[in-house]
C-alpha cells in the first residue's frame, strides 16, 4: 500500500491511458496517416512523410489493428511522461501542482489529438516522454540513471526525425536539458545541432531509411517565391515568367493559410520552370527576391504567421480539430471507438476559443520565459525554462519556415508552455509586475482575435473551400 501510494500520479497516468486507448480503438486517421500506411503496405517510402515513422509502424504492424498501434504508442508516451512529470512533482512535496500536469494532459485540446496518429502527435508523445524522464530525477535532484538518459536520447532523437522542423524545437530543448552551461555556450551548441541535423536527415532518410526524395524540400521557396511573384510582378526576381505570374494572379494560387493549390493543375504549371531545379537553387532564389522585396516577403510572411497563429481571423478557421471519423480509405483503417468520436464531436467548440489559437500560448510562453529569467536557477525552474524556450524556438520558426496552418503543428509548444507555467508557479508566485504585465497582454491579444472573428467574414472551414476562395 506504501508503495501504490508513493506512486499515486503513476497509476492515474496509467489509468487514463488505459481509457484512452479503449476509448479510440483502433484510432484515427487522417490523409497523411494514410498516405504513409499506404507506404507501409508497399515496402516503397518517400520522404515526403517521416520514414522513420513509416518504417516503426511497419515494425508494428505485425500486431493487427492498422492504426491502432501507432496510437497505443503514442498514448502510452504521452502519458508516460505527464506521469512521471507529475510523480516526480508529488515526490518533491507538490502534489497539486502533480495533479494540475495530469489534469492539463486531460484537456481536450491535447487529448483528443492523442487519437489521431499523425507525425506530430509522434513528436509531441516522444518529447513529452523524454521531458518526464528528466523530470522524475531532475525535479528530486537526483542523479539519471545511464539507461534513462539514453532512452531519452532515443525519444528526443525518434521526435526530430519524425516531423521535418522538430530540430527547432528537439534541439533547444536537449541544449536546454544539458546540467550546465552558460546561455552563448547553449546558443552555439543549438544552431551547430540544428544545422547538423539539416545536413544529416536527408542522408539518414535516404541511406538509412531507403526513402526516395519526393520533392518535399521544394515547397517552402515555391510557397515563398509564388508569393512575392504575385505581390511584386517580379519575373527576375523570383524566377517565375510573366506568363506564370499571370496565371499565378488570375487562378488565386497563392493562399495565405497553405501552399497546396500550387501542388498540381494550373498553379503547378505556371511555376514548372522554377520547381524543376535543384532545391539549392530554389533557396538562393528566394533569398534573392526577399533582398529586393523585402517589404513584399515580410508581408507574406506575417500574413501567413498570423494565420498559423489563428489570431486575426475569421471564426471557424479549418484544421482546428481532428475529424471525428477516419479519411475514407481502402487500406484497413477503421474509424476511432464512437466513445473518442462521440468527445471529438462534443469538444469541437473549443477550438475557435482562445484556448485553441496559438497566439495566446506563446503571449504566455514569453511572459513565463520573462519570469524563469528573474529567478535563480533551480530544478524546477531549469525544467520550465527547457520547455518554455523550446517552444518558443519553434514558435519562432514558423515566422519564416511554414508552409500551412494547421493547429496540430503546435500541440508541442501549447503543452509545453502549460507545463512550464504550472512548475514556475509550483516553486513560487510570480512576480506581481510579471502576473499585470502578462494579464494585460493576454487580455489584449484575447480581445483582439475576438473582434477579428467578430467582424471579419467567416473562415473556409473546409478543404474544397480554401482551395477556391
Amino acid at each position: 500500500m506504501r508503495t501504490l501510494g508513493r506512486y499515486w500520479f503513476l497509476w492515474v497516468a496509467v489509468l487514463l491511458a488505459v481509457t484512452m486507448v479503449a476509448a479510440g480503438w483502433p484510432g484515427l486517421a487522417e490523409y497523411d496517416s494514410g498516405e504513409q500506411f499506404r507506404q507501409v503496405l508497399s515496402g516503397r517510402y518517400d520522404d515526403w512523410h517521416p520514414p522513420v515513422m513509416a518504417r516503426l509502424w511497419s515494425l508494428l504492424r505485425v500486431l493487427g489493428g492498422g492504426a491502432g498501434p501507432m496510437m497505443v504508442l503514442q498514448i502510452v508516451l504521452y502519458w508516460l511522461g505527464l506521469g512521471l512529470l507529475a510523480g516526480g512533482l508529488a515526490r518533491t512535496g507538490r502534489p497539486r501542482a502533480a495533479a494540475v500536469v495530469l489534469g492539463i494532459g486531460a484537456l481536450p485540446g491535447f487529448a483528443v489529438w492523442q487519437w489521431a496518429v499523425l507525425k506530430d502527435i509522434q513528436m509531441v508523445a516522444a518529447m513529452l516522454a523524454a521531458v518526464g524522464i528528466v523530470g522524475w530525477w531532475r525535479l528530486r535532484g537526483v542523479r539519471m540513471l545511464w539507461a534513462a538518459t539514453a532512452f531519452a536520447i532515443l525519444l528526443l532523437g525518434y521526435a526530430t526525425l519524425v516531423r521535418a522542423n522538430a530540430l527547432f524545437a528537439t534541439v533547444p530543448l536537449a541544449v536546454m536539458l544539458l546540467p550546465r552551461g552558460r546561455w552563448p555556450v547553449r546558443l552555439t551548441l543549438a544552431l551547430v545541432g540544428m544545422a547538423a541535423i539539416i545536413v544529416l536527415t536527408p542522408l539518414i532518410d535516404a541511406d538509412l531509411f531507403g526513402a526516395a526524395p519526393s520533392g518535399v524540400r521544394t515547397t517552402e521557396p515555391l510557397f515563398d517565391l509564388a508569393a512575392i511573384a504575385v505581390r511584386t510582378g517580379d519575373a527576375d526576381a523570383t524566377g517565375i515568367d510573366p506568363a506564370g505570374i499571370a496565371a499565378l494572379r488570375h487562378d488565386r494560387c497563392v493562399k495565405t493559410y497553405f501552399w497546396d493549390t500550387l501542388g498540381d493543375g494550373p498553379c503547378a504549371e505556371a511555376i514548372e520552370d522554377l520547381a524543376s531545379r535543384p532545391v539549392g537553387a530554389m533557396y538562393l532564389q528566394l533569398a534573392h527576391a526577399a533582398l529586393r522585396h523585402p517589404l513584399a516577403y515580410a508581408e507574406h510572411r506575417l500574413a501567413h504567421f498570423n494565420m498559423t497563429q489563428r489570431w486575426l481571423v475569421g471564426r471557424e478557421l479549418m484544421n482546428d480539430w481532428p475529424p471525428s471519423q477516419s479519411q475514407p480509405n481502402k487500406l484497413g483503417l477503421d474509424d476511432p471507438g464512437p466513445l473518442a468520436s462521440w468527445w471529438i464531436v462534443r469538444t469541437a467548440a473549443l477550438a475557435d476559443t482562445p484556448i485553441g489559437w496559438p497566439v495566446v500560448w506563446l503571449t504566455l510562453a514569453v511572459a513565463t520565459l520573462v519570469e524563469g529569467l528573474r529567478r535563480t536557477a533551480s530544478p524546477l525552474r531549469d525544467l520550465a525554462l527547457a520547455l518554455v524556450v523550446s517552444a518558443l524556438a519553434l514558435e519562432a520558426s514558423f515566422i519564416a519556415i511554414s508552409i500551412a496552418a494547421d493547429l496540430r503543428y503546435h500541440l508541442w509548444p501549447m503543452i509545453a508552455v502549460a507545463l512550464g507555467v504550472v512548475l514556475l508557479v509550483a516553486e513560487a508566485r510570480p512576480s506581481r509586475h510579471v502576473l499585470i504585465a502578462s494579464m494585460v497582454a493576454l487580455g489584449l491579444v484575447v480581445a483582439g482575435g475576438i473582434i477579428a472573428r467578430a467582424t471579419l467574414p467567416p473562415a473556409p472551414s473546409d478543404y474544397p473551400e480554401i482551395l477556391t476562395s
